[in-house]
C-alpha cells in the first residue's frame, strides 16, 4: 500500500467523551489520507470503473453545550476503482463556517440542539438561519464535479472527483439567489445530465424548485407556495416530472412565533405530494393527498401511463416518545433510532388524468436509506438496496436487496460491532441488465478497529463480498453516498487520477 498522511488537524473535543455520536462508530477523525493499492482480500473486479463517494458528519471542535450529530463538519471519503486497482482519499469539506472555526480554534455557531443566542458571530446559514452550513449531508456528481449539500439548505461545495481538491462553490454562474441555498438530495438524471433541486425556509413562499442543465445553467427556478414553513428533506424525479412533498411533521407555528424551532407531528393533517412538470412553473404544480406520515427519503419515481409511481420509506411512528425508563442521550436522540420510527418501503400512486390515489406497503422490512442503479433514477426500477438499522442508534448493521417484481428479499447482516455506510450501486462496465452491477459500501469495525470498502456482486449479495479493501484507519460512520462512473468524473482519464495508466 502506498500511504500518505496529508493533514492531521488539532481538535478541542473532550478526551473523555460520553456522547454516543462522538464515540464508538461515530468517533470523529482528524486525519486526511491518500492511499493507493491498499491491502485487498479477494479480487477487485476489472469491470468496476468509477468512484464510491460518501459524506460524513465529523466534528472538529467541541459544541457550546449539546452536540447534535447533524452539526458535524462535512468529510468526504472516496474509493476510486480502475483496472482492478483502487485508491482512497478523505478530506474535510472546507466550508466558510469550518474555515472560520479553524481560524478561531473553536466552534462559533450554535448547533441544532442549542439556543441560537450561543452563536458567537452575527451571521449564519440554513433554512432556520444562524446555523453553520457544514455541507455534511449528501453528495452527488454533476457536470464532472463532486457536490456536497446540507439538509438545512446551504451552498453547493465543489470538489474534484479524483483528488477531492476543493474547487470552490457552484452557484450556476451567479443565477442562484445566495440566501436561498439548496437542500440535501438534488437529483441528477443520468440520461439528460440535468440536476433538479429544492430549498425551503421560514419566509413565504417557503420553498423553491430549480433545474440546472448539463452546463450548470439554472434553466428553471420557481416558487412552491406552502401553507407555512416545512421540513421537506428529499425529492424524486421521473422522466418528465419532479416530485415534491409537504409532510405533516414540521416546526410548530406557535413555537416559531417565539423563535423556537420545535418539531411536531400533526397527525390529522394529510401528507401532500406535489407533481411539477420538470420545466414547469408554479401554476403547473398539482397536489395529491395521502395518509399522514413523514418520509425522510424517497427511493425512486417513474411514469406508468397516466400514473406516477413513487416509492419511499413510510414512517409508522414519525414522532416517537421516549422508551420507558429512557433518559439523557437515549431520550434526547430517540428520533435517530429508526427502529422506533418503524420505516418500511411504501408505494404511492397518483393518476394525473383522474386524480385517483393509491398507497400500500411494498414490504414489512424495517429499512431506510435506499439506493438503486443510477441509470434507473426517474425510470422504472426493479431492484433496491436499503440499509438495515441498528436498534436505538443511527447506525446501519447491514442491507437488504428487494425485488419489486418477485417480492423476494435478500438480507446481508454484518457481525456484531460492524457497521455499514449507505450502499451505492455500481453498474459493471458494459452491463446489460439492471443488477448487472456491484454493491459498494464502507464499514466501521469496532471489534477489529478498522474500516474496509466492501464490493458485492449485485446478483448474489448473500455470497459475501468479492473484494475487501483495507482503509488506512477506522473511519467515522456517516450519512449519504453516491456512485459515479469514471465517464462522469472530470479528469478521470488523466494523470489527476491516482490510478492513471496508459491503456493499450
Amino acid at each position: 500500500m502506498e500511504l500518505e498522511l496529508v493533514n492531521r488537524y488539532v481538535t478541542n473535543l473532550p478526551e473523555e467523551d460520553d456522547h454516543p455520536y462522538r464515540t464508538g462508530a461515530w468517533t470523529p477523525q482528524t486525519a486526511e489520507w491518500n492511499a493507493v493499492d491498499m491491502e485487498v482480500e479477494g479480487e477487485i473486479p476489472t469491470d468496476l470503473d468509477g468512484a464510491y463517494i460518501r459524506n460524513t458528519e465529523n466534528p472538529l471542535y467541541a459544541s457550546m453545550k449539546m452536540y447534535h450529530p447533524f452539526d458535524g463538519d462535512g468529510m468526504l471519503h472516496i474509493v476510486g476503482f480502475r483496472d482492478g486497482r483502487a485508491f482512497y482519499r478523505n478530506r474535510f469539506v472546507r466550508t466558510d463556517g469550518l474555515l472560520a472555526e479553524m481560524k478561531a480554534g473553536e466552534a462559533l455557531w450554535a448547533g441544532l440542539a442549542e439556543h441560537p443566542s450561543l452563536t458567537k458571530v452575527d451571521y449564519g446559514w440554513g433554512a432556520r438561519g444562524m446555523l453553520k452550513d457544514s455541507s455534511s449531508t449528501d453528495v452527488v456528481v454533476h457536470n464532472g464535479d463532486v457536490l456536497t449539500t446540507f439538509y438545512q439548505c446551504g451552498d453547493l461545495y465543489r470538489l474534484s472527483g479524483t483528488t477531492l481538491e476543493a474547487l470552490g462553490k457552484q452557484d450556476f454562474h451567479g443565477a442562484l439567489p445566495p440566501k436561498d441555498g439548496i437542500s440535501a438530495h438534488p437529483k441528477v438524471d443520468e440520461h439528460t445530465n440535468e440536476m433538479m433541486f429544492f430549498n425551503y425556509g421560514v419566509e413565504a413562499p417557503y420553498m423553491h424548485y430549480g433545474v440546472v442543465d448539463e452546463n450548470n445553467n439554472l434553466v428553471n427556478y420557481c416558487d412552491i407556495p406552502l401553507p407555512g414553513p416545512r421540513l421537506s428533506h428529499d425529492m424524486a424525479i421521473t422522466e418528465n416530472y419532479s416530485i415534491l412533498n409537504d409532510c405533516p411533521l414540521f416546526w410548530d407555528p406557535e413555537a416559531l412565533k417565539h423563535g423556537k424551532h420545535a418539531v411536531r407531528f400533526f397527525r390529522d393533517t394529510p401528507t401532500r405530494i406535489g407533481v411539477m412538470p420538470r420545466h414547469g412553473k408554479t401554476a403547473d404544480l398539482r397536489w395529491f393527498e395521502f395518509k399522514p406520515t413523514y418520509v425522510l427519503h424517497w427511493l425512486n419515481a417513474y411514469e406508468d401511463g397516466d400514473w406516477i409511481v413513487l416509492e419511499g420509506y413510510y414512517q409508522m411512528n414519525p414522532a416517537p416518545t421516549p422508551r420507558p425508563g429512557a433518559s439523557g442521550y437515549e431520550a434526547i436522540f430517540r428520533f435517530l433510532g429508526m427502529d422506533q420510527k418503524d420505516p418500511r418501503l411504501h408505494r404511492w400512486r397518483l393518476n394525473l388524468r383522474t386524480g385517483e390515489t393509491q398507497e400500500y406497503d411494498v414490504s414489512d422490512v424495517l429499512c431506510e436509506f435506499g439506493m438503486i442503479n443510477g441509470r434507473h433514477v426517474g425510470r422504472r426500477h426493479r431492484y433496491s438496496y436499503s440499509a438495515l438499522r441498528e436498534p436505538g442508534m443511527f447506525l446501519f448493521n447491514g442491507f437488504v436487496k428487494q425485488d419489486d417484481v418477485t417480492g423476494s428479499i435478500e438480507k446481508v447482516k454484518f457481525p456484531k460491532g460492524v457497521f455499514a455506510s449507505e450502499t451505492a450501486v455500481a453498474p459493471k462496465v458494459g452491463s446489460t441488465s439492471e443488477d448487472d452491477a456491484y454493491v459498494v459500501t464502507l464499514t466501521t469495525d469496532l471489534v477489529n478497529d478498522r474500516s474496509e470498502c466492501l464490493v458485492y456482486d449485485a446478483q448474489d449479495v448473500t455470497a459475501g463480498p468479492v473484494a475487501r479493501i483495507r482503509l488506512p484507519e477506522r473511519i467515522s460512520s456517516g450519512t449519504h453516498s453516491t456512485w459515479a462512473p469514471g465517464s462522469a468524473i472530470a479528469g478521470w482519464d488523466t494523470a489527476d487520477n491516482p490510478l492513471h495508466a496508459v491503456r493499450v
